[in-house]
């Protein structure tokens, strides 16, 4: 199985560099985010053999789960917090796997209400991802997370300082996560290996001089750690003209059994 990550920075900009890729890569299961759009173009992908589900919000967030087989949706709202209307959280099963597709909270500035959002959002992620283990059912939660997990995961951490998501408070959260029993799938396969990124700013050249960050992660549980074969960062989306700034994250798995 192989399953892809991407955010994709507003969906209608983006569609023909989706298709493309899709068509390319022929993933089982593709995540995207931040799709900045009340109706999701099902119907097209569908043309592609990829079945849909989709949560929408105008002009933010948004989240959706393409598949080559059906799609099981589960819920579409993080527990927690009844009034938020947020289009981050989609959870779905896909060959009897929960797939969980996320866009986590920036939470710039920090100090701010943003930030305390953000905080109580990977709470609530925690909480949940706490009780998904004791399902026994194979789960990845996959998306932009939103946080810079360790120094090696930007080009220079004294100009992410001041910035959000490399905080201690997020980045304490992440490892929290890690320490419930999930893995970071592609930090697993490149362990102390730097320059690895999923996101890279449109200005001053941070793309072609690799000032980048990495927030796009695979979080999977242990049964499926054990069938990792690869975890890879897809820079070649972000090569194309007008790009998202986030590049796909790709995973494959053997099967079960």
């Amino acid at each position: 199985m192989i399953v892809a990550s991407w955010n994709v920075n507003s969906i209608r900009a983006r569609l023909e560099h989706v298709k493309s890729w899709i068509a390319m890569h022929q993933p089982d299961v593709l995540l995207l985010q931040e799709l900045k759009a009340t109706e999701f173009p099902a119907g097209l992908f569908e043309e592609l053999g990829y079945e849909s589900a989709a949560v929408t919000q105008k002009s933010y967030n948004g989240v959706a789960v393409l598949s080559r087989t059906r799609i099981d949706v589960v819920s579409s709202t993080l527990l927690g917090d009844e009034a938020d209307s947020h289009a981050r959280f989609l959870e779905a099963v896909v060959n009897d796997v929960r797939i969980v597709n996320i866009y986590a909270p920036n939470g710039n500035p920090p100090a701010s209400d943003k930030f305390l959002y953000k905080l109580a959002w990977m709470d609530r992620l925690h909480l949940q991802m706490q009780a998904w283990l004791k399902t026994g059912m194979a789960t990845l939660v996959g998306g932009d997370f939103n946080v810079i997990p360790e120094d090696i995961d930007c080009h220079k951490p004294s100009s992410w300082m001041h910035d959000a998501l490399f905080q201690p408070e997020p980045r304490i959260r992440y490892r929290a996560l890690l320490g419930l029993g999930y893995t970071d799938a592609f930090r697993s396969l490149h362990p102390d290996q730097g320059g690895y990124f999923t996101f890279w700013d449109y200005f001053r050249k941070a793309f072609e001089y690799n000032r980048g960050i990495r927030i796009d992660h695979f979080l999977i549980s242990p049964d499926l750690a054990a069938r990792l074969e690869s975890c890879e960062i897809d820079k070649g989306p972000r090569m194309l003209e007008k790009p998202s700034d986030h590049t796909p994250i790709v995973a494959r798995f053997r099967d079960a059994g």
